[in-house]
C-alpha cells in the first residue's frame, strides 16, 4: 500500500479519492474549499492538508483532477504547490483535462524537482467515477507510468500509456472530438423520432444493437427523452475541452469542422441557461429551436 495525496474534490475526484482509501491506500486529501476535504475526511478517513504542499508532503503518489491549466498550475507550483512538498522520486498524476502545452510545462518543472510527472486524463464521468470504472489515458516516461499504474487501477477499468509526457492529454482531446459527434447525432435522432410521432424509447430499443448504437444512446437516451439534463458531465466542462481541441487542431493543421459546428451549439445551450446541464443537452437546443 502506498501514502498517496488526492488534491482536488469535485464530481470526480471525490470519489475517486474514496476508492483510493478503499483499496488500502493511507490517502491526505486537499480542496480549495476546506470544509468539502473536510466532510470527504468524515466519510472515508484519512487526513486534509491546508495546502497543496502539506497535503503532498511525504507521499509516495500526489493525484490531482482540478478546473483547468490555470488550476492545475496554481496546485503544482510556488510556495504551496505540490510540488514544493514532494520528495525526491516521487511521482505526480493529473487527471485533469487540460492543455498538452500546460502538461509539457508541468513536467518540466516536476523534473527540476526530480518528481515524475504523468498525464492521466479520465473518461466515464460522474458514474465512472463512482463506479470505479473510468478509461485512463496516460503520458509519461515508462517507469513512472508503471508505478502509478497500480494506484490508478483503484478507480480504472482501463488504463494505457499512449506515449511520451502529452500523449495522454492528446488522446483525450480524440475522445472529446468524437463524443461530440456523437452527442449531436444521436440528438439529431431524438429530435426527429418525436417530430415523426414515433415512440422513442420503441425506436431506441431496436437501433441500440445495430450500427447506431453507441455508449452515449444506452446511457442517454432515456433522459433525453424525458428532458433530465443533470446525469453526467457539464456543458461548461464540455466547452472548455473542445476549446483545447480546436486550439491544439489550429496548431496541429487537424480538420475538424464537425467539432467546431457542436462547439457553437453547446454555446447555444448555455444561452438557454444550460452550462451546468450535462452534454445530452443537446436535444434540447433542438426543441428550442421549434419554439
Amino acid at each position: 500500500m502506498a501514502t498517496v495525496a488526492f488534491l482536488g474534490l469535485g464530481v470526480m475526484g471525490y470519489p475517486m479519492a474514496g476508492h483510493l482509501a478503499k483499496a488500502g491506500h493511507t490517502v491526505t486529501v486537499y480542496n480549495r474549499t476546506a470544509a468539502k476535504a473536510q466532510k470527504w475526511v468524515n466519510d472515508n478517513g484519512g487526513a486534509s492538508g491546508r495546502t497543496p504542499a502539506e497535503a503532498a508532503k511525504g507521499c509516495d503518489f500526489v493525484m490531482a483532477c482540478v478546473g483547468n491549466d490555470d488550476d492545475l498550475r496554481s496546485v503544482c507550483i510556488g510556495e504551496t504547490g505540490a510540488f514544493a512538498g514532494m520528495a525526491p522520486g516521487s511521482v505526480f498524476v493529473d487527471h485533469t483535462t487540460v492543455s498538452a502545452a500546460v502538461t509539457r510545462e508541468m513536467y518540466s518543472a516536476a523534473d527540476s524537482h526530480q518528481i515524475s510527472f504523468v498525464d492521466a486524463p479520465v473518461s466515464g464521468g460522474q458514474a465512472g467515477a463512482e463506479n470505479g470504472v473510468l478509461s485512463v489515458m496516460c503520458g509519461a516516461d515508462q517507469g513512472a507510468y508503471d508505478r502509478a499504474k497500480p494506484i490508478m487501477d483503484a478507480y480504472a477499468r482501463t488504463c494505457k500509456r499512449l506515449g511520451a509526457s502529452g500523449s495522454g492529454q492528446l488522446t483525450k482531446m480524440v475522445n472529446q472530438i468524437c463524443i461530440a459527434g456523437l452527442v449531436q447525432g444521436l440528438s439529431e435522432g431524438l429530435h426527429f423520432a418525436e417530430k415523426a410521432g414515433l415512440d422513442g424509447k420503441a425506436v431506441v430499443e431496436v437501433i441500440a444493437g445495430g450500427a447506431a448504437g453507441s455508449w452515449q444512446m444506452q446511457n442517454r437516451y432515456e433522459t433525453m427523452l424525458d428532458d433530465h439534463f443533470d446525469h453526467g458531465f457539464a456543458v461548461d466542462w464540455m466547452r472548455k475541452d473542445l476549446g483545447i481541441c480546436l486550439s491544439t487542431a489550429d496548431e496541429n493543421g487537424a480538420s475538424l469542422p464537425v467539432t467546431a459546428l457542436v462547439d457553437q451549439f453547446y454555446k447555444d445551450v448555455q444561452k438557454l441557461g444550460g452550462g451546468r446541464w450535462d452534454t445530452s443537452s443537446l436535444v434540447k437546443r433542438l426543441r428550442a429551436l421549434d419554439g
